[in-house]
C-alpha cells in the first residue's frame, strides 16, 4: 500500500508543470511518454541507489531547490510575453520525470515494494499528465498567464522550502 500511495505522490508535480501548456499536439504520446519515464527512471534509482546515496543526500536537496527557482523565475519573466516557446515532448517528459530518480533512491533505502511503486508511478503520471494537458487547453481561454504567474510563485516557494528542509 505505501508503494502505490508513493507512486502516486510522485507523480502529482507533473499537473503543476502540464497544466501551463494549452497547445500540446501530442498530449496522449506526452502523457505515455512521461508514464514511461516516471517508471524508467525509479527503477534506475532503486538499482544505482546504492552508488548515489553519498551525492544525494549531500547535494540533492540543493540540486532541486535551484531548479525549482529558476523554473519558478522563468516562469515569471515570461509570463507577459506573448510568444509561444516550443519544447520538445521528449525533452519536456524528461524534464517532469526526473525528480523520481532521487525520490526512488530514498524509497529503495526504505525497502518499498519496487513493482508496486514503479506501476503507481507510470499509472498516476500518465492519469495525470493527460488530465492537466486536457484542463490546459480548456482553462488558457478563462485565465490567459494567470495560472504560469501563479505557477511560478508556487515554484520558487517550494525551492525555499526544500532548501529549509
Amino acid at each position: 500500500m505505501q508503494g502505490i500511495l508513493a507512486g502516486i505522490l510522485t507523480s502529482v508535480d507533473v499537473i503543476g508543470l502540464y497544466v501551463l501548456l494549452p497547445n500540446v499536439r501530442y498530449r496522449l504520446f506526452l502523457s505515455l511518454w512521461t508514464a514511461a519515464l516516471h517508471m524508467i527512471f525509479p527503477l534506475l534509482g532503486f538499482e544505482l541507489g546504492n552508488y548515489l546515496v553519498r551525492f544525494l543526500l549531500e547535494w540533492g536537496q540543493w540540486i532541486s531547490s535551484i531548479l525549482l527557482f529558476c523554473i519558478g523565475v522563468h516562469l515569471l519573466l515570461f509570463s507577459h510575453r506573448d510568444e509561444k516557446v516550443t519544447i520538445s515532448p521528449v525533452l519536456l517528459a524528461v524534464t517532469a520525470s526526473l525528480d523520481t530518480f532521487s525520490v526512488s533512491v530514498s524509497f529503495g533505502m526504505l525497502n518499498l515494494e519496487k513493482t508496486f511503486f514503479i506501476m503507481s508511478a507510470g499509472l498516476s503520471a500518465l492519469i495525470c499528465a493527460y488530465g492537466s494537458l486536457v484542463i490546459a487547453r480548456r482553462s488558457q481561454v478563462f485565465f490567459g498567464n494567470k495560472i504560469q504567474i501563479v505557477a511560478g510563485i508556487i515554484f520558487i516557494i517550494m525551492s525555499i522550502l526544500a532548501i529549509r528542509q
